[in-house]
């Protein structure tokens, strides 16, 4: 095995496209989990590995929320762990392409975790709304199935958008398109709907009202994302038809 500034050095050549990412993933999530995936090529350990590495950090958490009174420990202890497993999802993919050790096992795991933390982090706020929240109205509690249903269907929508527009475009068509120039304006945008920044709200568990507008405010932006990614994917699979 090299040294860790070498496998750094490689790890920097094997990352994707930075089309499409916000802020946050671009400089402190992809960031952290190439560091991660150094130390996991160090120690062994396959993609596999880093992805239940991953599971295990978020699905703890998350549990937390759903079990646990809120509080500002338990605040900081649940971003803490939502943001390594954000960051050992990066780190997967990465030793992936790295050690060239990836394959449809591993994207099919990796989007499992990905699906499930989407439906659970929801349905642990619900479960922590009935349990501990003293709310202003039972309304409140259809906020996380909305939440929900906005993140999984810009997550599934998403994926068949990526699949079915390699199916249409080929790889050749694919491949050109690789290059296209990153826009720092976009980047900026995408903040409010990357997942990152939604962990931030968990820091404000310690004071339940706060708690509610700040995820109520990324419930609304979600959803406000969700309309225009719809329109946005459907226009884009209507072109490649056309052409």
């Amino acid at each position: 095995m090299g040294s860790t500034g070498t496998t750094l050095r490689a790890l920097r050549g094997a990352q994707k496209s930075s089309k499409g990412v916000s802020l946050y993933s671009r400089y402190l999530n992809r960031p952290a989990g190439r560091l991660l995936a150094a130390g996991a090529w160090r120690a062994g350990l396959t993609p596999n590995h880093v992805t239940g590495i991953s599971a295990g950090f978020t699905f703890a958490s998350i549990a937390a929320v759903a079990l646990v009174e809120p509080g500002w420990w338990l605040g900081v202890a649940v971003y803490a762990g939502l943001a390594l497993g954000f960051a050992f999802d990066s780190a997967d993919g990465q030793l992936a392409r790295l050690t060239g050790r990836g394959g449809p096992d591993g994207e099919w795991l990796d989007h499992v975790v990905d699906c499930a933390k989407m439906i659970l982090v929801h349905t642990a706020v619900l479960i922590s709304f009935h349990r501990f929240g003293e709310l202003p109205s039972d309304t409140w509690l259809l906020l996380p199935i909305g939440f929900q249903f906005a993140a999984v269907l810009t997550f599934c929508a998403g994926l068949l958008r990526e699949q079915l527009g390699k199916a249409a475009a080929g790889a050749a068509s694919l491949a050109a398109a690789a290059p296209a120039p990153v826009s720092r304006v976009r980047a900026v945008a995408l903040l409010p709907a990357d997942y990152g920044v939604f962990c931030l709200v968990f820091l404000l568990l310690g004071a339940p009202a706060a708690f509610r507008a700040g995820y109520a405010a990324l419930a609304v932006v979600h959803a406000l994302f969700l309309v225009a990614f719809l329109v946005k994917w459907f226009r884009e699979l209507k072109a490649l038809r056309a052409g």
